[in-house]
């Protein structure tokens, strides 16, 4: 039997070479680490020319495992400047305890947001908003011979805009809250794609958080041991699934009397942590030195 020749090797370039790696441009630190989508932010950020300094507003929207961020922010050369911001942890000094990162906790959170940055530009009184939320879309309207609505555009970050989300929450009390925000309604829950239409209703279960109520009410019959271990906490404020319409209606009637920020008390520790060792003086080395030479003779005694 007559052997193959051996197989050759296709030529192949070696593209990193020095050449390659003299010329790479390393990415922003926060697209590496995954934190900011620089394409969309260019779009939110981008000011007309014809406008000069004026600032672009972005109200912006992030959630943790415990809490709901909304900021008001405008970008500068200098670095992003916070206008406003509010948080779902605020929710329990309305008499919101408990679920702090469900849609309806999100709608409080934007409607805290926006009442709080028209009281600092003194516009709360004259945009109210939708004081009585009905689930239907609400776009704020400018009122003659007064300054126009506080405009900004909605910012998500990296959360994934699909219909019902609970990003849509907080942009539903902050357009309720008197804030102009560009959007529509396909997005928010109740909204048939088909049909093309926003079952109302629909949408004011959540924002009343009547779909966490009948998840809460189905346990109460089916499963009370499920009950107790998913919704402990709502238990031990003594909240049963009928309370909850009229609790989130009293939290909105309180966010609208009183949208300012109460800072919290910060106790300092009577004994701070030190965490650099404290550098000793020429006589307290020399000191320690003498003692450490005692003790190395008494043990060669």
């Amino acid at each position: 039997l007559v052997s193959a020749p051996p197989a050759t090797m296709v030529f192949g370039k070696v593209v990193k070479n020095k050449a390659y790696f003299k010329r790479y441009q390393v990415k922003y630190r926060r697209r590496r680490e995954g934190k900011t989508d620089y394409r969309q932010r260019l779009k939110l950020v981008r000011q007309d020319k014809n406008k000069y300094s004026s600032p672009k507003y972005r109200f912006c929207v992030r959630f943790t495992n415990k809490d709901i961020v909304c900021q008001i922010i405008y970008a500068t050369i200098a670095g992003d400047k916070t206008v406003c911001a509010a948080y779902s942890h605020e929710l329990p000094k309305y008499g919101l305890k408990v679920g702090l990162t469900n849609y309806a906790a999100a709608y409080c959170t934007g409607l805290l947001c926006a009442r709080r940055a028209l009281q600092k530009f003194g516009l709360d009184e004259i945009y109210e908003g939708c004081t009585e939320p009905d689930g239907e879309d609400f776009h704020v309207e400018e009122v003659d011979g007064e300054k126009r609505p506080f405009r900004c555009l909605l910012d998500v970050g990296l959360r994934a805009t699909n219909r019902g989300g609970r990003v849509w929450g907080a942009l539903k009390g902050a357009c309720d809250g008197g804030l102009d925000i560009p959007h529509n309604e396909k997005r928010y829950p109740g909204y048939d794609p088909d049909d093309k239409t926003l079952d109302a209703e629909d949408h004011a279960r959540y924002i009343f958080g009547q779909n966490v109520a009948e998840y809460m009410a189905l346990l109460e019959e089916d499963d009370p041991e499920m009950l107790k271990k998913h919704f402990a906490s709502y238990l031990k404020e003594g909240l049963s699934s009928d309370d909850l319409e009229d609790l989130y209606a009293e939290v909105h009637e309180k966010i609208r009397e009183d949208p300012s920020f109460t800072p919290t008390e910060k106790k300092k520790p009577a004994e701070p942590k030190k965490w650099q060792k404290i550098r000793l003086t020429y006589d307290e080395r020399k000191a320690a030195l003498k003692e450490r030479l005692a003790a190395i003779a008494e043990m060669a005694e």
